[in-house]
């Protein structure tokens, strides 16, 4: 037989072990007997992301059509088998109940090459658990407190601004005014630092910190290698952050620690607890003993992930609560009532004191994150074989991938009466009572929820507080009776700005 026989033979024998590979890939799920919807052949069931659809609409829509289909369906996240969770019994047993199977979330990240991805979010195994004992004091209600002086600092600031925009326009974008405030915030409470974007929306801070959450190194077929060859992704040595991006961060963190060195200024905020860890002034944790210094690689990649996660889904939240508030002035009335009369018993004084008594105020708050749940998914990965309690059929694979659709659920008729109206009275204290409490996560739920829940919780608070008592909101030939959502995101948010009329009291 010639070379080139031979050769061919091989080439042939390749592809159809490739196409044999691929094919049970993509119908692993009907070979289970799993209920499970056709998938495209590339994109799985992931298509029209970014073009025809948002993230969150996929989701919804996969949810709504195999609900009641099992505790969990097949889905495939490109050509990746995932389990697509769909009871509240078999989230618990992933996020609480049999949580050391699912502690990883299953998403790249290689610390080595791109230390900005060694954050707390994306980390694993041990290196996840240290840094999360590690990070846990700097969220404590002690620390919240301390805390609430800078965050009110920059709220009056920025009604300074909003109201210089409602005196020149009356009509109000408070979408980009919103960001500008979370900006400042981090700034002051991560990085220690006045950015001052609210009175320059043009600061370096600003505008780098939208492109690091906008801009990614790859295309959707980049972040699909990386999502599906994980392993491979890192022996080939790939980055997720642009190197301008990364340049900045260091170069902003560096600074900050090096005025603090130098000068010896000490500050109750995030930075000051990451600069303790580095110079080794440690922690005691009951489950790891004393915990060791870090370095300035992981102080940079946590706070980075600090400014990612609390700048976009905080002022995201009070954009959608405040065109809400706008749409229903009932509900808004009776939400200013309360602040009015709470910060009246204190002396005019928004004080952290004051927060504890605004209940209203949370129902909006939680009504506004359950309608509008910014980020709609809970990813995990399953570290050993789970076969699903009282369901043998059900089982999750070692190194599946896991998503709980919660944005989806969040809108379920079964849990919520009317899901798709505004309405606070769901999260009354009877509402509250009379409902599994895994039904309504936000924020996530067991050991792997989102840590900065309390400062997040905050800043909202201090925020719609001091627009409620100031300020009257209603919806202008600009509004839309339905927001039109970015479909290039993986979290909710709008195409375009949030226009509210707005007026001094």
């Amino acid at each position: 037989m010639a070379v080139s026989e031979v050769l061919f033979t091989i080439l042939i024998g390749l592809i159809l072990y490739i196409a044999k590979c691929w094919y049970d890939r993509m119908t692993y799920w009907q070979s289970q007997g799993i209920a499970c919807l056709k998938p495209h052949p590339l994109l799985g069931h992931i298509t029209g992301w970014t073009k025809v659809r948002s993230f969150p609409d996929i989701l919804t829509d996969y949810y709504e059509k195999l609900k009641g289909s099992g505790p969990f369906a097949g889905f495939y996240w490109f050509q990746k088998p995932t389990a697509f969770v769909l009871e509240p019994e078999l989230m618990k047993n992933i996020l609480i109940k049999d949580f050391p199977k699912f502690t990883d979330r299953g998403f790249y990240s290689n610390p080595k090459d791109d230390p900005i991805t060694g954050h707390l979010f994306l980390l694993e195994g041990q290196e996840w658990r240290q840094m999360r004992h590690k990070l846990s004091p700097t969220f404590t209600s002690g620390k919240m407190k301390n805390m609430f002086p800078m965050v009110v600092d920059v709220g009056h600031v920025f009604i300074d601004v909003f109201g210089q925009a409602v005196d020149e326009h009356g009509v109000v974008e408070v979408k980009d005014l919103l960001s500008r405030f979370t900006t400042d915030v981090i700034g002051t409470c991560a990085f220690g630092i006045d950015c001052n974007s609210l009175k320059d929306p043009n600061t370096e801070f600003r505008l780098m910190g939208q492109r690091a959450l906008t801009e990614t190194r790859h295309n959707l077929l980049g972040i699909a290698f990386t999502f599906v060859f994980r392993n491979l992704a890192k022996k080939l040595h790939m980055k997720l952050t642009p190197d301008d991006i990364e340049e900045f961060f260091f170069r902003i963190v560096r600074e900050t620690i090096d005025v603090r060195e130098r000068e010896q200024i000490r500050r109750n905020d995030f930075m000051g607890t990451l600069i303790d860890l580095k110079n080794n002034k440690t922690i005691v944790s009951e489950d790891d003993g004393e915990l060791q210094s870090i370095s300035l690689e992981q102080i940079v990649g946590q706070a980075f992930v600090f400014f990612a996660a609390g700048f976009e889904t905080s002022s995201t939240t009070m954009g959608f609560a405040l065109y809400e508030l706008a749409k229903h002035e009932d509900i808004q009335e009776r939400a200013r009532q309360e602040v009015q009369a709470i910060l009246a018993q204190h002396g005019g004084e928004l004080t952290y004191d004051c927060m504890k008594d605004m209940k209203y105020l949370d129902q909006v708050i939680a009504e506004t994150l359950r309608l509008y749940t910014v980020v709609p998914v809970l990813n995990r990965a399953c570290l050993e074989d789970f076969v699903v309690p009282n369901n043998p059929k059900y089982v999750i694979k070692k190194g599946m991938s896991v998503v709980i659709p919660i944005g989806a659920m969040h809108r379920d008729p079964k849990y919520y009466s009317n899901p798709e109206e505004f309405d606070p009275e769901h999260f009354s204290e009877e509402a509250i009572n009379s409902r599994d409490p895994i039904l309504y996560m936000p924020f996530g739920e067991g050991p792997r929820n989102c840590i900065g829940m309390r400062f997040g919780q905050m800043q909202m608070r201090i925020c719609l507080t001091l627009l409620l008592s100031r300020f009257k909101f209603s919806l202008t030939d600009k509004s839309t009776k339905t927001l039109e959502m970015n479909k290039k995101t993986f979290i909710i948010t709008t195409a375009s700005g949030i226009y509210i009329n707005c007026e001094r009291i």
